[in-house]
């Protein structure tokens, strides 16, 4: 038996590099699954590639009530019920002193990463009728501080104390919360951070992040892929309140 048979699974920010991997592995392994990010058109040639009966999709934008409404909705029409809810939507923001940080992109953010998060629980929670499994994806930007990216780091702490507090208000309902913290993860927005902090040597700004990883190398989509499903299957029954570092050694 596959490990998700009869599952079904909530992805947002599923259009991306990470929930896009994720889906494919949670497909293979017998879920359903239902993506969510914020353009229609990246959502349709993600369900294209993944090319499945299995894959489902509505645009929308996380750090909205009314729009997190919308496609929790959407999940229970089309299923009933969620087991697994990979609440993975996320931004970089940008890589600048705080001093110099703009008021307004700290702002939308916390809207994204925290804000975006939090209402994605507050409303598919309900719909995990039978237990199930949240994980959310934080980095290690939520276990160490870094320069320059003060908003960022915040936004990933906060994920980390998300996951603590629900993992102890929700056991009882047989509901487990995990966080998932890679190092760089080989896709867009590590090119966007690259470029934020070497404007002008991306490739050096990618060279110094590998040095700091003693395996020395980004993770790879697939990487963060494979544990996400560990840990939405039964494999990690007994796992819940956990901060994954998943960063080939970079926080050792």
């Amino acid at each position: 038996m596959k490990k998700l048979e009869n599952k079904v699974a909530l992805i947002t920010g599923g259009a991306g590099g990470i929930g896009k991997a994720t889906a494919k592995k949670f497909i293979d392994e017998g879920a359903r699954v239902m993506l969510t990010d914020l353009k229609e058109d990246a959502l349709k040639k993600a369900q294209e590639e993944l090319d499945s009966d299995n894959v489902y999709y509505i645009a929308a934008d996380v750090s909205k009530t009314e729009d997190v409404k919308k496609y929790a909705q959407k999940a229970e029409e089309l299923f009933g019920k969620v087991d697994v809810f990979f609440n993975n939507a996320g931004i970089e923001g940008q890589v600048k002193p705080i001093t110099d940080y703009p008021v307004e992109e700290f702002d939308k953010l916390q809207a994204v990463n925290v804000r975006g998060a939090w209402l994605g629980l507050k409303f598919i929670i309900p719909l995990m009728k039978d237990g199930g499994s949240i994980l959310l994806t934080s980095s290690v930007a939520g276990l160490i501080g870094m320069a320059n990216m003060s908003a960022y780091v915040a936004s990933k702490h906060a994920l980390n104390g998300i996951t603590r507090s629900l993992a102890l208000e929700l056991a009882g309902r047989n509901i487990r919360v995990n966080a998932i913290n890679p190092s760089p993860v080989d896709n867009r927005m590590m090119r966007s951070l690259e470029k934020g902090f070497s404007p002008d040597d991306s490739e050096n700004a990618k060279s110094q992040f590998e040095q700091m990883i003693p395996l020395g190398r980004y993770a790879e989509n697939d990487d963060i892929a494979n544990l996400a499903t560990f840990l939405a299957s039964n494999d990690s029954s007994f796992i819940t309140g956990a901060i994954h570092a998943i960063d080939g050694g970079m926080t050792a």
